[in-house]
Parts: C-alpha cells; sequence; structure tokens
C-alpha cells in the first residue's frame, strides 16, 4: 500500500485544502517559498498567510497528510510529453544561461527524477537532514549529489562532525550514480516521507515565519497584506509587523545613520535595550558614538541593576519605533537599500 493509501485510510483528512498548503509551503526553503507567493494573487495570498498563522504544532501525520495532497495532485494532472525536452530546455535557458542550462539537461535528460526525489529537492535542509540523518554515508552522499549544491552544503553543516568526513569522502569518490542507486534512494525517502517523516512534532507557523515570508516575498506585501489582515484582525496584524522590522535589523545600520537614530533616543532608553544584548551586538551602536559618549554608555550599563526581559524588550521596541519612523521618511535606510525590510 503507498504511503498516500496508509495516510488516507489511517484517519480522515485533518487539515483542509488552504491548511495542507500552508504546512507544505512551509516545509520548503525560503527561496522556493518565497518564488511561489510571489506567483499569488493578494487574495490567494491573504487567504494562505491566514492559513499559516493559525496553525500551531504540526505533527507526523499532518504533515505526511500535506505532502500526500501535493503528490496526489501531481499524480491527477496530465501534461503533454511531446515536445518536452525542447520546453524545458527553453525554460532553463532563461533561468539559468545556455552553458548551466546546458550542464543541466545533460543531468535530467537520460531519466526522469524519481517522484520522491523530486519533492526532496524542493524540501528544506532542516527537514531533509531528519529523513536521511541515520542512513549510510555513502546513501547520504548519494542523495547529496543529487540535489542542488546550496542546500546539499547546508544538510551537510547539519550533520554530527563524526559523520561529515564520511560523507565528503564518499562524494569525492563517487562517480556515475547508477539508476539502481538512484531507485533506492527514492525508495527510501518514500518510505521515510509516508512512514517516519518528523517523528517529533514540528512548530510551524507563527508571526515570525509569516513575517519571514513576507520580507523574502517580491513586491510590496507589506502594504498588501497586513491591512487586509488588520481588517479581520488587528493584534495579528501588529505582531506580524513587529516581526517584520526587529531589532536585530539595527546591528545592520552604518555608523551615520545609526548615529542619526541616536540623536532620538533617550538615553535610558538606550541603557535598557543594550543591556539585554552581548557585547559584539553593542559594537554597532558604540561605533556611532564619539568614544567619550560610548564609555558613559558602557558604565550606565554596569551599573544599571537587573532587569526584567520584558523591560529590555519594551526598550527595543521603543527604539524600533523611531528608526521606524526615520526609515519612513527616509532619514535612514533599513535593509536591501530598495526601501523594504529584509
Amino acid at each position: 500500500m503507498s504511503a498516500e493509501a496508509n495516510i488516507n485510510a489511517a484517519s480522515p483528512s485533518l487539515l483542509n485544502r488552504i491548511d495542507r498548503a500552508a504546512v507544505f509551503l512551509m516545509l520548503l526553503g525560503d527561496d522556493e517559498a518565497t518564488g511561489l507567493l510571489a506567483r499569488l494573487s493578494p487574495d490567494e495570498l491573504e487567504k494562505l498567510g491566514a492559513a499559516m498563522m493559525a496553525l500551531g504544532e504540526i505533527d507526523q501525520h499532518r504533515m505526511a497528510e500535506a505532502l500526500a495532497d501535493f503528490v496526489g495532485e501531481a499524480a491527477r494532472e496530465m501534461l503533454p510529453q511531446r515536445g518536452r525536452g525542447d520546453r524545458v530546455r527553453t525554460l532553463l535557458d532563461k533561468a539559468l544561461g545556455p552553458t548551466r542550462a546546458q550542464s543541466m539537461m545533460q543531468r535530467i535528460e537520460p531519466d526522469t527524477a524519481p517522484r520522491s526525489l523530486e519533492m526532496a529537492r524542493w524540501l528544506a535542509p532542516t527537514v531533509l537532514v531528519k529523513l536521511i540523518l541515520d542512513e549510510h554515508p555513502q546513501v547520504i552522499a548519494a542523495l547529496m549529489l543529487l540535489i542542488d549544491p546550496e542546500p546539499a552544503a547546508e544538510v551537510l553543516a547539519m550533520l554530527p562532525a563524526e559523520l561529515q568526513s564520511l560523507v565528503v569522502e564518499r562524494v569525492a569518490r563517487s562517480g556515475a550514480i547508477s539508476a539502481q542507486a538512484i531507485a533506492a534512494i527514492d525508495t527510501l525517502l518514500t518510505q521515510r516521507i509516508g512512514a517516519t517523516f518528523g517523528t517529533a512534532a514540528l512548530t510551524l507557523g507563527g508571526p515570525r515565519e509569516a513575517a519571514n515570508l513576507i520580507n523574502l516575498a517580491a513586491g510590496e506585501l507589506r502594504h498588501t497584506v497586513l491591512p487586509s489582515i488588520a481588517g479581520r484582525n488587528a493584534p495579528l496584524a501588529e505582531r506580524i509587523e513587529e516581526e517584520l522590522f526587529t531589532f536585530e535589523m539595527l546591528f545592520e545600520l552604518d555608523p551615520m545613520a545609526m548615529g542619526r537614530l541616536l540623536r532620538d533616543v533617550d538615553s535610558e532608553k538606550l541603557v535598557d535595550a543594550l543591556k539585554g544584548l552581548k557585547e559584539d551586538e553593542r559594537a554597532p551602536f558604540f561605533a556611532a558614538m564619539s568614544s567619550r559618549a560610548a564609555d558613559g554608555v558602557k558604565d550606565e550599563i554596569e551599573l544599571r541593576g537587573r532587569l526584567a526581559k520584558s523591560e529590555v524588550a519594551a526598550a527595543q521596541r521603543a527604539i524600533v519605533e523611531i528608526a521606524r519612523g526615520l526609515a519612513d521618511s527616509g532619514e535612514i535606510m533599513i535593509g536591501s537599500g530598495n526601501g523594504e525590510f529584509v
């Protein structure tokens, strides 16, 4: 019985279609997720974003259900095979350029990638590691050669130190990967996705995840999605906006912009806000001050008694609000330089 059949037989559907789409989207890497979000209409984004915000902890059953739904939809679709190679080559030429497209075509033309292996290319590295962590180094090495280099490198970095060298050694010694080996890896992934995927519950969704998607997606989504959510749930929209513009973003300000910000910040608020930071995180603030002023603030931090985390957070939020106003008026630039927060 297939993984999808096992899921359907276990119990009725726990998620509606929008929820399943939201879970699947959050299992993807950031680049893939934002690329898909950028193609949606504001209404579609609103529905999907609201579903993502409403999701709490998603257990193994529900993640498998979302993946099975994706596989099931793909199975029901039919695309004509005639001219497929030319179509793929044209798309790759536009996306990668002629040289890289030719190299990619040499990798993909002989055989069609198995279904589960193709899905693995879309999964976030953190999810992929859970699927392969206890496998033989040769299997892990083969899988890493079959996915893109960037996520493969992230997977490698997440492996235990004693396993990393074994995997790299096998990658270096590998030659052509046989069709039988690819089929074996696909079977393994199918079993893991359907039966042992995510043995521990993962916390998915929440204001920070929604804010990250808005930050990474193309276009001015902040100005369309948030007002729409605020009309239905103002506190939720406010929590998302707080995550869109975080105190940590101020660490990237250049000394001139930081100096402009500090002119409007009350010294007591600054001391409270910096009290909760590590020494290296305070450096951008001190770099924008004179040596005398920086020494004075450092002394105040040392003399300040213990502060509750809530007091530190309140001071940081107050400074963020000042920075937000300066950014909106164009006096400082936060993020990528194109007016968007990143």
